[in-house]
């Protein structure tokens, strides 16, 4: 290897990893060390059990079964046992009890039934025929949820392994079997996200002994398909045979060397392949790459010391009953909470809750989501509605008969309407009240340790918001006094006959789909692109209204309800001449048919804009386009409101 000093840096970076294993944290520095990645069954446990030399030293079985990454310290020594950081003082001779230990610390954490955690298991071994060299293996790459895994387990998975290999001082082992496609590799498809140019990437290929009759992995192993910098090795670990005879590791390494030796595809590369010469460059990869970084991870280390001994060096004169310490404390402590709710609300924090929506963000659901669809499940019944616009024409008409929908009809139901939108208005804000509070108790977790400060913190800023939460309803309601003041049919958004008045002279009022009712014995029904203007009604072929059927004029026609047949699914209305004259070829009335009665409702509306009318009383003439008008004035009340909404609350300053 050359020099003592070399062959110490990876005992030293060991050290460092116990270090901060047994503290908890990582002080923020990223140590050197290699990654082992592949899917499930990809051979990662028969490479490492062959580095140790031991026999199934970590568990098997289906499925997932590295549930929790294992920090793997292999450390050259006359003596060969084990040791866990989580039992100090306690060496493991018998290596099934070290599997044993793995499954029962694996359990404590995860549970018994296939659950996973990204925190580790530090395990050492100490062996004669072992080099220096410290592995962390993760868990193997998976599509499915077993046991009482969650459903995005796939996704856990490959956010833990991120963890790991995209950090820069971290080199990634990437595990494919050889009877698979390589081009589909999990392993080096993670790797390449984070390491496109494939300069920290080892390739190991597996199960080279299991690829079909006539097929080879050269290619792969000279480098030159999927090229990375550092190269692929390969190997051939114990069959599932050996595995239930117990064959021995020192004789599954020698059928190893026996077939790269004896194989017509790899015996010129030989000396490059199988589990020593992996171990023997791991070792050295990470050695050199150790020595690379350890300049950067000295600095760090350095800084981070001073800025510790620093602090440190603030408490040495600390006297708990100094009032002016007291207040500096206290003050500090008021002064982060503003800084963590501040945070929670503008999305900043420095823990990200990744299981729930909180603060700012479900606030932002509830203004773009939750209100937005209270608006829109405003329920009314479409029977009353009918009613109400009825009485409201004949009431402003009185004894008159009138020609034309009055506007104080109008204004009357749709104000009424517009007072319904304060329900929902006022229910979103105690909904944000709520959230802006919870948010509040999250922010006073910190001072647990200081019960009486937390309850007055607590008070003082939830008081706040309430007092903000009577001055904002009061906002939003004046938003609906203004709708009410003023009802502006003129808007560009409201697609009411006053608006539409301005279109009728000779541009298309309607375009859209409708099904011609006719009998079987006269060609049947048929759907074609009609197009209403004030002066007719044309049907084409299709929306590009190249190829035009018919064109009829508007002249003494006139509307009626036509019911539904027992077996069409369809909603029907009838056009016909008010001169008994055939209106369509030989027919008097021709049927128009549309998916919903929502359509009707809206094709007769619009027909009434192009001067077309019912064959009813006046009244019930204009029931489809005030009702149609109605509606789109709310709608367009709503839109403005769910615009304005947010505004009203000051979440800032």
């Amino acid at each position: 290897m050359g020099n003592r000093g070399m062959e110490d840096l990876i005992p030293l970076i060991n050290k460092l990893q116990d270090a901060f294993s047994s503290i908890g944290q990582s002080c923020n520095l990223d140590l050197p060390q290699i990654a082992v990645v592949g899917g499930q069954s990809a051979g990662k446990s028969s490479v490492l059990e062959n580095f140790v030399g031991r026999l199934d030293f970590l568990p098997r079985g289906s499925g997932i079964v590295t549930r929790r990454p294992l920090i793997l310290q292999l450390v050259n020594s006359k003596a060969e046992y084990a040791e866990f950081l989580h039992c100090k003082g306690r060496k493991f001779v018998d290596f099934d009890e070290v599997r044993m230990e793995i499954e029962a610390e694996t359990d404590r954490i995860t549970g018994s039934n296939k659950g996973i955690s990204p925190v580790p298991i530090n395990l050492r071994v100490y062996s004669p025929n072992v080099l220096n060299l410290t592995l962390i293996d993760l868990p193997g790459m998976t599509k499915v949820a077993v046991g009482d895994q969650p459903p995005d387990i796939e996704h856990q998975i490959r956010d833990m392994l991120l963890q790991f290999i995209v950090k820069e001082s971290c080199l990634i082992l990437a595990v494919t079997p050889a009877n698979t496609d390589l081009a589909n590799s999990d392993a080096l498809k993670i790797a390449k996200e984070v390491d496109p140019q494939g300069l920290r990437t080892i390739g190991v290929i597996t199960k080279l002994d299991l690829m079909d009759e006539g097929t080879d992995a050269r290619d792969i192993l000279e480098n030159k398909l999927l090229p990375l910098r550092r190269g692929y090795i390969g190997v051939v670990n114990r069959s599932q045979k050996d595995i239930d005879g117990k064959k021995d590791i020192r004789a599954a390494l020698a059928a190893e060397r026996k077939f790269f030796l004896s194989h017509p595809a790899y015996r010129h590369i030989a000396e490059r392949m199988g589990t020593p010469h992996l171990q023997k460059t791991l070792n050295q990869q990470l050695t050199n790459h150790i020595r690379d970084t350890l300049p950067g991870l000295r600095s760090k280390l350095q800084s981070q010391m001073l800025s510790l001994e620093k602090e440190v060096e603030e408490y040495k004169n600390f006297r708990p009953d100094d009032p002016t310490r007291k207040t500096k404390a206290l003050l500090q402590m008021v002064q982060q909470f503003g800084v963590d709710f501040e945070k929670c609300i503008e999305g900043s924090g420095d823990q990200v809750d990744t299981s729930n929506l909180s603060g700012g963000a479900k606030i932002n659901r509830i203004f773009h989501e939750r209100f937005p669809f209270e608006l829109v499940k405003m329920e009314f019944d479409e029977k009353e509605l009918r009613k109400e616009i009825s009485y409201a024409i004949k009431n402003i008409h009185g004894v008159r008969t009138g020609l034309f929908t009055p506007d104080m009809a109008f204004e009357a139901i749709v104000k009424k309407q517009i007072i319904k939108l304060k329900e929902p208005c006022l229910k979103s804000i105690d909904l944000v009240i709520q959230e802006l509070i919870n948010t509040v108790r999250q922010c006073t977790n910190k001072l647990d340790s200081y019960p009486r400060l937390r309850e007055e913190t607590e008070r003082i800023v939830t008081t706040h918001i309430r007092e903000r939460d009577n001055k904002t309803k009061d906002q939003v309601l004046l938003l609906i006094d203004i709708e009410l003041s003023y009802i502006n049919t003129n808007h560009e958004d409201f697609i009411g006959f006053a608006n539409d008045v301005h279109r009728e002279t000779g541009t298309v009022i309607r375009r859209g789909w409708l099904t011609i009712n006719i009998s079987i014995m006269k060609g049947g029904s048929k759907d074609y692109w009609f197009v209403l203007t004030a002066e007719s009604l044309s049907w084409y072929k299709d929306e590009e209204e190249k190829e035009k059927k018919f064109m009829l004029p508007l002249d003494n026609l006139k509307l009626r309800d036509v019911e539904k047949g027992f077996m069409s699914s369809k909603h029907v209305f009838a056009i016909f001449n008010t001169e008994q004259r055939n209106v369509y070829k030989d027919l008097r009335q021709i049927e128009l048919a549309c998916d919903t009665q929502e359509d009707v409702d809206s094709w007769k509306a619009s027909f009434l804009r192009a001067g077309v009318y019912p064959e009813k009383d006046q009244v019930h003439k204009r029931l489809p386009l005030t009702r149609c008008s109605l509606l789109s004035f709310q709608a367009h009340c709503k839109q403005r409101l769910s615009f304005d909404f947010p505004k009203t609350f000051p979440l800032r300053g």
